[in-house]
Order: C-alpha cells, then structure tokens, then sequence
C-alpha cells in the first residue's frame, strides 16, 4: 500500500491521471475514504455533519468511478449524498455549502484530455481545500482508515435546481431573456461535451444555440479546454450567422469539461480569454451592479486587471497560479471578483469557487446593458487606460523530471539578465520566475508541479512580440 500512495500527488485543483494507469478503482478507493476523514478533521467542528457530497461529469465511466467514492465513502462511516446527474463542479461545490455537508468528492479531469480522470476535494466553505488539506490527504493514504462498525447512509439528490436557483438571482435574467426574445441578442454555447451541457437553456429557458452537446468522452479527439483550437466549430458558427443576420449582437461562450472555466468569441469570431472577461467583469459589475471590493488575480494575470481596478478605485491583491490560492483570499478578504488566466472566475457574493456558468450570466448581462459587442468593450477598455496588449501561453513537454530539476537549478543560479535582445528589470518569484522586461512587456516560467512540462507566459504590446519572446524561452528551455 505505501507504494502505492506515496506515487499518488495532488496537484493545483486535485488528483489526476490517465484511466487505467495512474487512476483506477483500486487507487480511488484508497484516497476517497482518506479524503472524507480529512474533510471530517478539518470542518467538523463548523458544520458538526458526517454527510459528503459526491459528484462527477460527463467522461469515460465518471458515473462507476463515483460509485467507487460512495462505496469507499459510506464503509468508513460517512453519509453521502450522490448526484443523479452529471452536473458541473460548482454546482457540487455549491451544494456542499448549502446543505451544510463536510464537503464534496467531485470525479472529473476538468480540461485534461479524454484518457483522464481525476478527483476534486471541495471544502464545507464551497470551494477547493487548501494545498495544506491536500497534503494531509497524501500524508494519510499509507495509513488508510479503518471500515466504521455501522456503515454510512446513501442518498440521491438532483445538483441543478438549487444551484441554477442560486445563480438567477445574481442577475438580471429577465433583461436578457428580453434581449434574446427580440432579436437584440444571440447566444452560442460551445459545451465541449462537458457539464455545462444544457445549463444556460436551465438558467434562461429561452433559446440558446448550443454546440458539443453530446455525450463524447474522447472530446472530438481534442480536449475539453477553452482554447482557440479547439473551437472550429464554434467560430464557424457565428460567422455563419453575421453573414445571415448582423443586426443583433452576437456572443459565443466557452466551458470546459467540468464548467469552471468560461472564454468567450465576439461577434466578429474573435477568441477572447478570461485576462478579456476578466476587465470587463471589473467594469461592468462596478459601474452597474455597485460592487466594491478587492480584485484577486494570479501572478500570470494580464496588466490591464490592475489597470482596470484602478480606474474604479480597487485594490489588487496577487495570488500564485492556482484557484484555490485565489479561494483562500476569498475566505479572508472582501473580493468582488478572483480570476486566473485560464478560465476560472469567481465572485466574493457567492461562494469561493471559479464558476463558468455564473461568469457567463455576467458576460450576458454585460453586453445586454452596455449595448457593446464584447470585442467592442474590450476597446473601449483598453482606450480608457491607455494601455493595449498581446498575451500568450505555451505548455512546453520537456524530456523527462530529471530535465526540469536541471533548468530549475539553472534559473536559481544563473539569474536571466536578458530575455529575446530585452534588459530584464524585475523578477517575481510568487510562482515560478515573472521576469518584467524593460519595454515593460513580461515572461513567466512556470514549471509543472507533477509533471515534465514548462509553462510559458507572456504579455507584450503586440502578439508578434509575445511569439518572439516566447521562441526565444522555447529555445532556451531546449
């Protein structure tokens, strides 16, 4: 058993692995119970329940994994509460908080390709545990716990109706249904054949173009991730709908395969990423909805955030990369609003946890009431702070662990003083190495934390700028 749990980590939102390797029944079935106990250890005391929430997707076999939870779950003395349906991860994170369970055990692989699956452990707080919960976990699994004299109960319960109820009441949904009802407004959903299937049709019960509804868990052989990439399809689509129509505005969200991270493609099929929606939330829920608060962003967040916060007087606070460290502020802070720039947003009024289809309802209400195509309110956004920019991130495979440990040591000795023919003037360390250029421009190396791959980053005045910045990192990583 030691060997096996010592090989199981968890990484920035929990444990993950292909199917039939590193993540089987076998495995599962260690970590759930140990997780439930450590759920236990830790939110007892708040909620004084032994009830846990279990939840999964939409991928290959989500639904017997989830079994394999709840029987591993209720032998050792927890109550659990199954979902009937696939339903997305803040939904089950939602539950957890309203009905006052020690937490949630979600089965998903959120964007990772179709060969995986993994776990999510979500607090009695509604949000991911922090790094400390996890590495409780992991100290535990060579230990286990031991089968409860009397087994734990099992139950059923549907996620969506109190969750979709929690979220049209953040919104002004009758003003978009309006706007969609007349014509004003066209929305396309590109679910990547995820969780978020069928929710906004839920939400607004008007008519929403939805694509990548079906069932298929290889992802159309791609993956279930909000990149430009993968979303053909969904760029066809509205293109092919302002050459019939280019009276309304138009706009095409984005899930991910457990529904926590939202893009969005404007009325002119351009891709836009959350270090876009992420502004335009700003200003939109501060000039029209009245929230205050402070901005939480990670390191590896666009210049614009700060720039926008400041225009509306709030403070910024930055987090390293990972939404759980962003859940943690949340937990402590005033936040109006924590995002990352993958996808994951998330809102202080609700609970702390990245949640799409929440981000979606904003967006929506953001186009409905300023009257601008999205692309349009970027501008408008990059106008008022004089500042415009590129941004990029490529995921480098490296060779092996072995070759990390090496550009790891030779970054800690051999400090970059230069980057692509640039005077490097600063460097951040919060997570990884932030190197500020001196045209002001910036390079993040990250390297992943379970896996041989180097992540990079990069925001520069134009995007030819950022691909030569980061050919340049490219040829030095190899």
């Amino acid at each position: 058993m030691p060997v096996v749990a010592n090989s199981i980590k968890f990484g920035t939102d929990g444990w993950r692995g292909v199917i039939g390797e590193e993540f089987t029944f076998e495995r599962l079935a260690l970590v759930a119970p140990v997780a439930a106990q450590v759920l236990y250890n830790t939110y007892f005391s708040t909620v004084g329940s032994r009830t846990i929430i279990v939840g999964y997707d939409r991928r290959f076999m989500a639904e017997e994994f989830a079994r394999v939870v709840v029987d591993a779950v209720t032998a050792v003395g927890f109550d659990v509460l199954l979902s009937e349906t696939f339903a997305p991860t803040p939904a089950f994170s939602w539950a957890a908080k309203e009905l006052n369970a020690l937490g949630a055990l979600v089965i998903t692989a959120s964007h990772n390709p179709g060969s995986y699956l993994g776990l999510k452990v979500k607090g009695a707080f509604g949000g991911s545990v922090p790094p400390e919960v996890t590495k409780e976990i992991e100290g535990l699994l060579s230990v286990g716990v031991s089968p409860a004299a009397t087994p734990g109960k099992e139950e059923k319960f549907d996620p969506w109706p109190s969750y979709t109820g929690a979220l049209k009441g953040k919104v002004d949904i009758v003003k978009i249904q309006n706007a969609i009802a007349s014509g004003k407004l066209t929305i396309f959903a590109d679910v990547m054949h995820g969780a978020a299937a069928g929710g906004l049709e839920k939400l607004l019960g008007v008519g929403v173009k939805e694509i990548n509804s079906n069932r298929d868990p290889l992802f159309g052989g791609g993956a279930p991730e909000p990149l430009p990439k993968y979303l053909s399809s969904l760029f066809t689509f509205i293109k092919n709908h302002r050459e019939i129509d280019n009276s309304g505005l138009a706009v095409g969200l984005v899930f991910d395969g457990d529904c926590d991270r939202i893009a969005a493609v404007d009325g002119e099929a351009n891709f836009l990423s959350s270090q876009i929606l992420i502004p335009i939330l700003i200003d939109h829920l501060t000039l029209r909805r009245s929230f205050s608060g402070e901005i939480v962003k990670t390191v590896s967040g666009s210049d614009l955030i700060p720039l926008v916060a400041k225009l509306h007087n709030l403070s910024v606070f930055e987090t390293a990369v990972g939404y759980k460290y962003i859940a943690d502020r949340m937990l402590v802070a005033d936040v109006l609003l924590g995002g990352e720039e993958s996808g994951g947003i998330g809102y202080g009024s609700h609970i702390p946890e990245r949640d799409a289809l929440l981000s979606a309802l904003y967006v929506l209400e953001a186009v409905v009431e300023s009257g601008l195509d999205l692309g349009d309110y970027y501008r408008y956004l990059q106008k008022q702070v004089n500042f415009t920019s590129a941004y990029d991130r490529i995921d480098l495979p490296l060779a092996s662990m072995s070759v990390r440990e090496r550009l790891l040591q030779q970054l800690q000795t051999q400090p970059l003083t230069e980057i692509a023919g640039k005077a490097v003037i600063g460097c951040q360390t919060i997570d990884g190495y932030k190197y500020r250029l001196a045209d002001n421009s910036w390079l993040m190396i990250r390297f992943s934390g379970t896996e041989p791959v180097l992540r990079l980053y990069c925001e520069a005045p134009t995007m030819e700028q950022v691909h030569q910045t980061l050919a340049w990192a490219k040829t030095w990583a190899e």
